[in-house]
This record gives C-alpha cells, sequence and structure tokens, in this order.
C-alpha cells in the first residue's frame, strides 16, 4: 500500500511562542511518492526529523506568503540539510520576494558557508534551493502527483495561496492563511482531508491582551485576514470533504481556548472526523 499521510508540524497561529504554546504553522506530506514541506517557520528542520524523515530527504518545499511564521526557518532548514548531506537542488516554490530572502540568508552566513566548502569540501551552497515563483494554477506536476494553488485571501498580502495537492486517489487542500473568499468552496470541493486555519473569535482579544503594547490594527489584521471556526465547520459541511483537521490556531495555548471549545465551534455545522491538529500529529491518508 502507498504511504500517504500528512502531518502538522506546528499548529500555531502567528510568529510568536510562549509557555505552553504550540509552535508556528507547517505542514509535512508524503503523497505521490514524494515527500512535501509547506512552509517553514521556527522548529519546521526539528518537527521533520521528529517524523522521521532526513531534511536531504525533502524533496520539494512550497511557502503560501511571506509573513514569518512561514518561512523564518527555510534558510536555516536548508543550510542544515546540506551539512546533512543534501548535494542535489531542491524545488522551492514561493512568492517572488522569497529570492530576496534566499540571498540575504546566503550573505549573512556566507563566512560559514565558505569556510565550510573550502574546510570540509562542502558541495556550493547557492544552488540548493531551485527557486520558482508560485501562481494561480498547476505549480507542479510529476507522475500522478499534482499540485494546484488558488490566490487565497489574507490582506494586506496578496500573494499568500492556498493548495491542493492530489495524486489520483487521494487529495488534500490546505487553506494557508485566509478569510473566506468567492472560490473557495470550488477549490474545496471533494477533498480527502481538509487542513483549515482556525480562529475563535472570542479569543482574540484574549491574544491582544498578552502583549506588552496594544494597537488596534492587529486585532483588525485578525479579524479580517482569518477565519472563524464556525465558518470553517460550515465549508467542510457544504462543499463534502472526507476528513477536517483544524491548524494555525488563534489563540494558541492561552486558558479557556482548548479543544472544548474549538470542538464546540466547529460542531455547529460539522458532524464528519475531526482533527484538533497539535504539534506532530499525522494523519493518515492510506
Amino acid at each position: 500500500m502507498t504511504d500517504r499521510w500528512v502531518a502538522l508540524l506546528g499548529v500555531k497561529g502567528g510568529p510568536a511562542i510562549r509557555p505552553g504554546s504550540h509552535m508556528p504553522t507547517c505542514t509535512l506530506l508524503r503523497i505521490g511518492d514524494r515527500t512535501i514541506l509547506v512552509d517553514a517557520g521556527l522548529g519546521a528542520a526539528r518537527a521533520v526529523c521528529d517524523q522521521g524523515v532526513a531534511l536531504r530527504d525533502i524533496d520539494l518545499i512550497v511557502v503560501t506568503h511571506l509573513h514569518s511564521d512561514h518561512y523564518l526557518e527555510l534558510g536555516p532548514l536548508l543550510h542544515t540539510a546540506w551539512t546533512a548531506g543534501l548535494t542535489n537542488p531542491i524545488p522551492v516554490i514561493g512568492p517572488a520576494g522569497l529570492s530576496a530572502y534566499w540571498g540575504h540568508f546566503q550573505r549573512a552566513m556566507a563566512f560559514d558557508i565558505d569556510l565550510r566548502i573550502a574546510d570540509e569540501g562542502r558541495v556550493p551552497f547557492s544552488s540548493l534551493a531551485a527557486l520558482q515563483v508560485i501562481a494561480p494554477g498547476v505549480i507542479y506536476r510529476d507522475g500522478d502527483l499534482v499540485i494546484e494553488a488558488i490566490r487565497n485571501h489574507h490582506p494586506p498580502i496578496t500573494d499568500s495561496f492556498a493548495l491542493r495537492l492530489s495524486d489520483g486517489d487521494r487529495t488534500v487542500v490546505l487553506s494557508g492563511d485566509t478569510a473566506p473568499f468567492d472560490g473557495w468552496d470550488a477549490f474545496v470541493t471533494g477533498a480527502d482531508l481538509l487542513v483549515h486555519e482556525a480562529m475563535l473569535v472570542a479569543g482574540v482579544d484574549a491574544v491582544i491582551a498578552g502583549l506588552s503594547h496594544s494597537d488596534p490594527r492587529l486585532k483588525d489584521h485578525i479579524l479580517r485576514s482569518h477565519t472563524a471556526a464556525e465558518e470553517v465547520g460550515a465549508l467542510a459541511a457544504r462543499t463534502g470533504v472526507g476528513t477536517l483537521a483544524l491548524t494555525h490556531f488563534v489563540p494558541d495555548g492561552l486558558p479557556g481556548f482548548g479543544e472544548a471549545e474549538w470542538n464546540k465551534a466547529v460542531r455547529n455545522a460539522w458532524s464528519g472526523p475531526l482533527h484538533i491538529g497539535r504539534d506532530g500529529m499525522r494523519i493518515d491518508l492510506s
């Protein structure tokens, strides 16, 4: 039987971590005989290894958008894979601005990179990320595996994407960071697994209250750029997905906003299989 699974490496919404919180959102998939990392926030490298996957065995990396919790660790992950024996380029598909990050990372690490090439015989580092710019439509095709992208709604960022991955037998949709938008239902319909970000609106004030500064712009961003858990459940119900998994929790790790609250919100409309995500959770697709 083909080995197919989705691992929620980190399930926290936003870049900050604190005692009791999960790690920022990133996802590892094994589908179509390929190992695919979607986003690379803080902790991604360790989380991949905790799934029993060597960093040099990642076949493809996709970055959905350029918020730090989705690409902060891309450079360190590739550098660590390089020191662990990576010699072949890994396709990295993401927004156009990712090339600037990649160039700056190499310049910041130039002393170490040059030294390891000269002193340890490492292969050149710069070519290990084969960068491609993401755009709506099919972004990757290899054998039976097809990955499609759709521009989602995550203002003020325009280049923000959701993904649909299919190997001809199983289909997974990853929401990325998004509020509801036109065309989303059609993109999701029929997926065997929908991995969707989720927000408890009542918890947004608790997130703001926990910060050392208060600014109404952050609350406004959260509310207009993410999806309430009740709407996630309704979306899953009306699009006929097989299983729903929640990730990118807002809030995360705060008292009074635990698994029971997430279940209650989603179960208003969704009665099917449900995973309340946690760091390292693996969902079998086989």
